[in-house]
């Protein structure tokens, strides 16, 4: 199960798909590797309720990204279905690897098996804490507004301008919430030198298996374009 392999690993592999289609336009291998990371979905150890809710708006981000360039771009209806399935395929493995890992593990991993100085990975622990937070802090803020009687109806408009005052509000909230958050780590000396940890994050062959069988899936993603004849790069 995805879940229970190492923070680090599943990073570096949602790395590696990144790497491997940022420089290509082709569908052939963003599609091939898209099938592939739908495939694992049902070992992720995902409930239906995180699916639900995230991977619809990441496929919507991705068509408009294809129809806008097939309407406006003059590289065509490949290309432009190209740049829609390489932005879910690079897309999709890291939520995935974010919805898979423990943030406190994950900052383990960064430091122990990644050698990332530990600044940086407190700040990405600090900020997969928050995250939660700042959903209630949404949904907070959208019981006060109808509280208020602050409600759109069906004014398109007054959806708009209720939805960009929370916006607002919330982004003013997570501003303050990181300053004292940072104040409070900087009084406890995180990041000043080096700590010792709890947990030491362990590294299986299955974590190298997942590495080695993503690196090899963009490879065959890759030749099967290039069989095809539809292997494009991005600047060619």
């Amino acid at each position: 199960m995805l879940r229970r392999r190492n923070p680090a690993a599943k990073l570096l592999a949602a790395l590696l798909v990144a790497a491997a289609l940022v420089p290509v336009l082709d569908p052939v291998t963003a599609g091939a590797v898209l099938a592939a990371v739908v495939l694992v979905l049902p070992f992720a150890g995902l409930r239906a309720r995180p699916v639900l809710l995230l991977f619809p708006p990441l496929l919507l981000a991705a068509a408009s990204v294809a129809v806008v360039n097939l309407l406006y771009g003059d590289a065509g209806a490949a290309a432009a279905l190209g740049l829609g399935l390489r932005l879910a395929a690079i897309a999709l493995p890291c939520v995935l690897a974010v919805l898979t890992s423990d943030p406190t593990e994950t900052a383990d991993a960064l430091v122990q098996r990644l050698r990332v100085p530990e600044r940086p990975a407190l700040g990405v622990l600090a900020a997969l804490r928050l995250v939660p937070l700042l959903a209630e802090q949404w949904r907070t803020l959208t019981l006060a507004r109808r509280a208020r009687g602050l409600e759109a109806g069906a004014n398109p408009a007054a959806a708009v301008r209720l939805f960009a005052g929370k916006v607002f509000a919330l982004l003013v909230r997570a501003v303050r919430t990181g300053t004292r958050l940072a104040a409070a780590m900087d009084a406890r000396a995180f990041g000043t030198g080096p700590r010792t940890h709890a947990r030491r994050s362990v590294w299986t062959a299955a974590d190298t298996a997942l590495v080695a069988g993503t690196a090899a899936v963009l490879a065959g993603a890759h030749g099967l374009s290039l069989w095809l004849g539809t292997w494009r790069l991005l600047f060619a």
